[in-house]
């Protein structure tokens, strides 16, 4: 059972900015992605990365976000900038396995989570003043 585990979630001003970190214990996902679900909303996609490090972001965080892959192919960072109090929620990391050796593409509808294999327990993002 492949494991995810998030990490730099915390508490932040309006405007400020926070790096999330995402490890697996796999080392060849074909996508990895950041979601985020707030009290009373539905889960969101945010930013997705394939194995060959092409990136998928959402509009309504365009802009602000960075995904990235770690050296060792097992870290994904999300680097999230200019922070406002709606970011405020439960950020997820999420890795779908590679179906085949050619399978190294996000899926189109990666940000809508259904495509995804393994998810993280999440990790507390607060924007506040």
């Amino acid at each position: 059972q492949v494991q995810l585990e998030e990490s730099g979630g915390g508490s932040v001003q309006p405007g400020g900015s926070l790096r999330l970190s995402c490890r697996t214990s796999e080392y060849t996902s074909a996508c990895m992605g950041w979601f985020r679900q707030s009290p009373g909303k539905e889960r969101e996609g945010v930013a997705a990365i394939d194995y060959d490090g092409r990136t998928t972001y959402a509009d309504s965080m365009k802009g602000r976000l960075t995904i990235s892959q770690g050296n060792a192919g097992n870290t994904v960072y999300l680097q999230m900038n200019n922070l406002e109090p709606e970011d405020t929620a439960m950020y997820y990391c999420a890795a779908r396995r590679r179906r085949s050796l050619y399978d190294t593409a996000c899926p189109l509808s990666v940000l809508n989570g259904a495509t995804m294999d393994y998810w993280g327990k999440g990790t507390l993002v607060t924007i506040s003043s």
